[in-house]
Order: C-alpha cells, then structure tokens, then sequence
C-alpha cells in the first residue's frame, strides 16, 4: 500500500516566493504602463527639472503636462477600451498579434498628434520635443514590427526611457546622474517583470529595448 507523503515545509517558501514574485511582476507592470511613461519623463522635465520650463506659471506648467497626457495616455487608453466593449477587440490586455493592430495605430495618430502640437511652439525645450518624437517613432516601430512578432510595448517604452536618460545625461549640463541611475533600475525591473508575468518570448522582450532605444536615437539626430 502506497504512503503519500507529507507536505514538508520546505516546500512551502517556494510557493510563496513564486506568487510574491508574480505580484510583484504585475504590480511593477501596471505601475509603469508603457502610456505612461511619456507622462513620467515630462512630469520629470517639467517639474523637477531646474531650467527646462523654468519660465512656465505652474499653471502653464500643469496644462503642458496634460496635454501629454491626454494624448498619449488617456485617448490611446480610452480607445482600447471602447474597442474592448465594442468586441472588436478580445481584451483590454491586447493579448495576440491581430488584436494590436488597431490600438498601435490609434496610438500612432495621437502621439503624432501631441509631438506635433508641442514641436510648432517655440518656447517648448528641444529636449522634450526630441522625446515626444521619439516616442511617435518607437509607437511607430512597434507597429511594424507587430506584424510578425507580439514586440513587448513594456520594453518599448523602456528602451525609450533609457535611451532618452543616456542622451540628456551626456548632453545637458543639469542632468542629475540619479535620475539615470533610477531610469536604468526601472528599465531592468520591467524587463524582469515582463519575465516574469508575461506571455512574451525572449526575443519579444529584447526587441521592445531594441525599438524603444533607436526611436530616441534617431529623434536626437534628426534634430
């Protein structure tokens, strides 16, 4: 007659750690949400930049911000979930190759859109003009490369991240090494979570830096 032998404790930490790392993996995910970063990195130069708006009201201020963000975060957001609740769409996680499509191309017109706006006005700093840029050519980037691989949008948007902290770091006289030292810590972190969580392949991941890192490069060399 067969035993079945205990569950021995040891066993158990193991079980623990793998849900407490997935938890960490969505929370880390959802915290920095590809749509949000271009709010992040302007909310950075905006605010806690020294010079870059140093002669914006904060009400001005304020409204640059949300003009980044309404573009890039809420209008993009809004229309993956309308098309969610229109069923043209399966799910708001935008799961398959063939459910991309569309959100990457309603997210291409309003990045274009909230770059281009900023861009015709002259007291905006080339700096945060670059960015916006870069950030329509990784959307951009994404999207071609959607059509043969489910890229990482988490990874694009974090190549983005770093590449734009490398650039300004190395090119503007108040760039604080802390800021980039925090930009390369979240990039790994969401590159580790997207391990962790996601249903993407190696590949997928290391495509998403790849993209997100060029469209910041070729940004601060067309200009």
């Amino acid at each position: 007659m067969e035993q079945t032998l205990p569950v021995t404790s040891e066993q158990e930490p193991v079980q623990q750690a793998t849900g407490v790392l997935k938890f960490l993996g969505h929370l880390i995910s959802y915290v920095f949400h590809p749509l949000f970063i271009p709010t992040l990195v302007s909310a950075y130069l905006i605010y806690l930049h020294p010079y870059a708006f140093a002669g914006n009201s904060s009400l001005l201020k304020l409204q640059r911000l949300l003009s980044v963000f309404v573009n890039t975060a809420f209008i993009p957001g809004f229309a993956v979930f309308l098309m969610w609740r229109l069923k043209l769409i399966e799910s708001i996680y935008l799961r398959t190759v063939k459910e991309r499509i569309i959100p990457y191309a309603a997210a291409i017109i309003f990045y274009f859109w909230g770059w281009y706006v900023l861009s015709r006005q002259q007291e905006i700093p080339p700096m945060f003009v670059d960015f916006l840029q870069g950030s329509f050519f990784a959307v951009c980037g994404a999207w071609i490369v959607n059509i043969n691989s489910k890229i990482s949008m988490h990874t694009t948007a974090m190549g983005g991240l770093l590449a734009f902290m490398i650039i300004f770091s190395f090119t503007d006289d108040n760039a604080s090494g802390l800021y980039l030292a925090l930009a390369i810590l979240i990039a790994g972190l969401v590159g580790t979570a997207r391990f962790l969580v996601s249903d993407h392949s190696k590949l997928e991941i290391v495509q998403g830096y790849v993209v997100g890192i060029l469209a910041q490069v070729v940004a601060y060399f067309l200009n």
